[in-house]
């Protein structure tokens, strides 16, 4: 464990009990989510290279066209 981790659990240590049990569901709810979003992105490797490869061949082609920087 790092010891910025160690302090901040240090610190969430002398937390009332209640916000303690709010910090740590919290904590282990980010953790999940962050697994859930790198499988997610891990699986969907394949297609991003397929939708990047199409887009660099429209281009090619001059099927696209400039943003308006205006319009954003």
């Amino acid at each position: 464990m790092t010891e910025l981790l160690e302090r901040a659990f240090a610190e969430a240590g002398r937390l009332p009990e209640t916000e303690q049990n709010s910090l740590a569901q919290w904590l282990l709810s980010e953790l999940e989510s962050e697994k859930a979003w790198q499988k997610k992105f891990a699986a969907s490797g394949d297609l991003l290279r397929k939708m990047a490869q199409e887009a660099i061949e429209e281009d090619r082609q001059g099927m696209t066209q400039e943003l308006d920087p205006d319009r954003l």
